[in-house]
């Protein structure tokens, strides 16, 4: 059942907060999430008509806890993504984990402003809630390149330039 690339997908979003995050208000995950929703459905019909989503804003203890229990990596990680397919109803679902902290200390490391790069990741991590991913040089550039194009949009730099 795909949906026509031009009528918006439904989207069902909650926010969570582990960690305290101010700057972080629903809104505007809400519209960093759509904004990743429009670009991947311009990029690709989709064979689900409803996507429901809950971001987690994450302190590091929690979002080392999780990358250890699910990828098997004993620390903190940005983002987390959990994909969970399409159901039944045609509905795809997935959570997502920011970790606040991490994403904080490249803000700075990286010199790039925290809600830049906060925006970045909620889109990085909703794009691979929505089937791309970068375990393959072609598939890197494509997802790579959604963002760019996603970000500028935004009127937000190339968060990859200066690798």
């Amino acid at each position: 059942m795909s949906k026509p690339n031009n009528q918006p997908l439904k989207l069902a979003l909650a926010v969570q907060y582990g960690a305290a995050a101010p700057l972080l208000p629903r809104w505007r995950i809400r519209r960093w999430v759509q904004r990743a929703l429009t670009a991947a459905q311009q990029d690709r019909t989709f064979a689900f008509s409803a996507f429901a989503i809950v971001v987690r804003i994450e302190g590091l203890a929690h979002a080392r806890t999780l990358n250890a229990q699910y990828r098997g990596k004993d620390y903190a990680t940005n983002v987390l993504t959990f994909e969970y397919g399409i159901a039944p109803d045609g509905s795809a679902s997935a959570d997502i984990v920011l970790c606040l902290p991490i994403i904080k200390q490249e803000a700075r490391a990286q010199r790039k402003d925290f809600l830049c790069h906060a925006a970045h990741l909620t889109i990085h991590g909703t794009l691979h809630a929505l089937g791309y991913d970068h375990l393959r040089v072609r598939d890197t550039q494509k997802m790579e390149t959604l963002e760019i194009k996603t970000l500028a949009e935004m009127g937000i730099s190339d968060p990859y330039y200066l690798r």
